[in-house]
């Protein structure tokens, strides 16, 4: 942003939940429970996928990716709001703004696009299983995965630069626990109508796209499935695409509400509750679902740790 008019500016002020003291104490506790959690189970997951050759396979390459990607969006982010939670200063550089909005945006894009992507995995495997090996082999996979993570940093690129361009007159002050385009909006001092307006088109871009693609692909498997004579089938096949579904449900619910309104009418209270469980608790939720509702990831991990007992004991 534009620093003329103010010589010293050294960063920006992250107010965060600071009116309310005791809450950030508490919060940094569930936090820091929550972070450590995440990076467990999301770890788990892409060391599971890497190692048992009974996981190679495209579901699993591509969350072994959403893994990942939550766990580059949650060290973005909480790291930060761990230290400010507990500092007085409550700071963050002008250069570390900018890098936590373009990863954050870049990897919030990534997940709209890897999400849809994995849908169509589902759809192939459902309502074309015996073409599936033909349909997803591992260069269309490898494909898919490049075209979202580029699609995702493409738009950040966009949206850092038009976002941080913005004259700050000034203002310093984020009412925000981590820089997020709709706080940077208030902060500005000129008229972003343009900018609210690009964020909105954006925003349907990678929400309502992706969203109507899902939509569409687990019509058809609803469909397919059933179809399906044998009912221990059509439990397999819910089981396993009702995950991802309950996934996509939380995720693209708390990203709607917090990106399809204009910043103007925006509550902060109830966006940074809105941020924080985006930030937290929803890559926490992504390996908790897949790893509780799928035998084939509880078996992998069972057969580690059953592998290791026995090794161990041998040795």
């Amino acid at each position: 942003m534009e620093k003329a008019n103010h010589s010293s500016f050294s960063g920006f002020i992250l107010l965060g939940f600071s009116s309310r003291p005791q809450l950030e104490s508490v919060l940094f506790l569930v936090i820091l429970v929550f972070y450590f959690l995440s990076l467990l189970g999301n770890s788990t997951i892409m060391f599971l996928s890497l190692v048992d050759p009974r996981l190679h396979t495209p579901m699993y390459f591509f969350l072994s990716n959403l893994s990942f990607m939550d766990l580059c969006l949650t060290t973005c982010t909480v790291p930060q709001t761990l230290v400010n939670f507990r500092g007085r200063g409550k700071t963050i550089s002008y250069g570390g703004c900018v890098a936590q909005l373009f990863i954050a945006l870049g990897l919030g894009g990534v997940e709209c696009v890897l999400l849809s992507v994995m849908a169509y995995d589902r759809y192939a495997a459902v309502c074309r299983p015996l073409h599936y090996t033909v349909v997803m082999h591992p260069q269309l996979c490898l494909r898919l995965v490049v075209t979202a993570w580029m699609t995702g940093f493409s738009n950040s690129v966009v949206q850092t630069a038009m976002t941080m361009t913005l004259p700050l007159c000034g203002k310093n002050q984020l009412d925000h626990f981590f820089c997020e385009v709709p706080v940077m909006l208030k902060l500005a001092c000129t008229d972003t109508s343009i900018n609210e307006a690009e964020l909105f088109a954006v925003s349907v871009f990678f929400l309502v796209v992706p969203l109507s693609l899902i939509l569409v692909s687990y019509g058809h498997i609803a469909h397919a499935v059933l179809k399906m004579k044998s009912a221990q089938g059509r439990r397999k096949a819910f089981g396993t695409c009702g995950s991802h579904l309950l996934v996509v449900v939380i995720f693209f619910g708390t990203l709607i509400s917090m990106y399809l309104q204009p910043p103007s009418s925006y509550s902060q209270d109830v966006n940074k509750s809105i941020a924080l469980f985006y930030t937290l608790v929803t890559p926490l939720l992504n390996p908790l679902i897949y790893t509780l509702r799928n035998k084939e990831v509880k078996g992998a991990l069972k057969r580690l740790v059953v592998g290791r007992t026995v090794g161990s004991r041998e040795s």
